[in-house]
């Protein structure tokens, strides 16, 4: 029997945990560490410790304690918040991980993008205007040894500012990106600069009038259900990359597939109190749809997409394709089978 992975937080079902999750207990047993674990991630579990990630020494003494009795084969997370604990677990355990410098670098906000400067690496600077412009895009990028790979682009359609979430994520095999010079010369420094190894990592750009900008670094499998996208549109499967690299071995990143996949979230209107939120089942016959998911419930108070974080979203749809604008029009008819509608804080009070 293949050796546990032990999962530092199983994340939010809808956008980040399934999918990776379900991926990676399909080749191996998965250990979870998490004060309380989540029903929907339990049938994927092979063991649980029940310590909170975000208290290191906790999680430290928890996971050494159960990998005394039994070794274990990686540590994972797909969480920003628990890098630099992973990073330490892993390296007490000798087995592969970020070095702890680099992982609280990429947690840090303020010291990443002073590091990449540091080392010429091109970053957008909030006081430039010209770097607020241009399309967002995702470099998912796989790094072994001195080789950096760049398996998938993703391009983001933001919402309005100031939150500006995530309303749009799409990938395409054949994104001409993929050949950019300039973008490629940009991820490779930014993973020298920060002395990433074998992991799967995220850099996210804007592409500016001078050119590709870093906005951020993730050093881990990205949420949002990325891996999903990429995995239809390219067939790497990112989820079960990220196990073998934390686990020594070698990942498959050859393409089995050359499609496009999308994902679109729907936020309120308004800020208030959800009413109604209804999915019409007619959206199962439309063509390349892959799925449809609530994410809310009638009664739940809600904030208007300006202002919303990713807990307000009220709803996700899938599409897949031969190219990105067969992807989207397959989104835009998949909207139509969604209705919501908000009581706005102003009308409850009133009430």
């Amino acid at each position: 029997m293949a050796q546990p992975v032990v999962l530092l937080g199983a994340g939010r079902r809808e956008t980040c945990g399934e999918f990776p999750l379900a991926r990676i207990a399909a080749v191996g047993p998965v250990v979870l560490v998490d004060p309380d674990p989540p029903a929907w991630a339990c049938p994927y579990l092979s063991g649980h410790l029940a310590a909170d990630p975000a208290r290191e020494t906790q999680t430290a003494d928890a996971v050494l304690r159960y990998a005394a009795g039994r070794p274990v084969g990686g540590v994972l997370t797909w969480s920003g918040e628990h890098l630099v604990t992973a990073a330490r677990i892993a390296g007490r355990l000798g087995l592969p991980g970020l070095p702890d410098e680099t992982a609280a670098a990429c947690a840090d906000p303020v010291a990443l993008p002073a590091l990449l400067r540091r080392h010429s690496v091109p970053t957008a600077e909030p006081q430039n205007p010209e770097d607020g412009e241009g399309p967002l895009v995702s470099a998912e990028t796989v790094v072994l040894d001195d080789e950096v790979r760049i398996v998938a682009l993703t391009r983001t359609t933001p919402g309005p500012p100031p939150a500006r979430r995530p309303l749009r994520h799409g990938v395409h095999a054949h994104d001409g990106l993929l050949h950019n010079r300039f973008l490629r010369q940009c991820v490779e420094r930014t993973v020298r600069a920060l002395g990433l190894t074998h992991t799967v990592a995220q850099v996210t750009l804007r592409l500016t009038a001078r050119g590709p900008r870093v906005l951020g670094v993730a050093p881990h499998l990205p949420g949002d259900l990325i891996p999903l996208l990429v995995e239809r549109a390219t067939g790497v499967d990112l989820a079960l990359v990220a196990v073998a690299l934390a686990t020594g071995g070698h990942p498959e990143l050859t393409p089995t597939r050359q499609r496009a996949a999308a994902v679109q979230f729907a936020y309120p209107a308004v800020t208030g109190r959800l009413t109604q939120l209804h999915l019409d089942p007619a959206v199962e016959h439309e063509p390349s749809a892959e799925r449809m998911v609530l994410t809310r419930q009638a009664g739940d108070p809600v904030t208007a997409a300006p202002h919303a974080d990713d807990t307000d979203r009220l709803a996700h749809w899938v599409a897949t394709g031969e190219d990105a604008a067969q992807c989207e029009e397959t989104l835009r008819r998949m909207a139509r089978h969604l209705t919501a509608t908000v009581a706005p804080t102003a009308d409850l009070y009133a009430a």
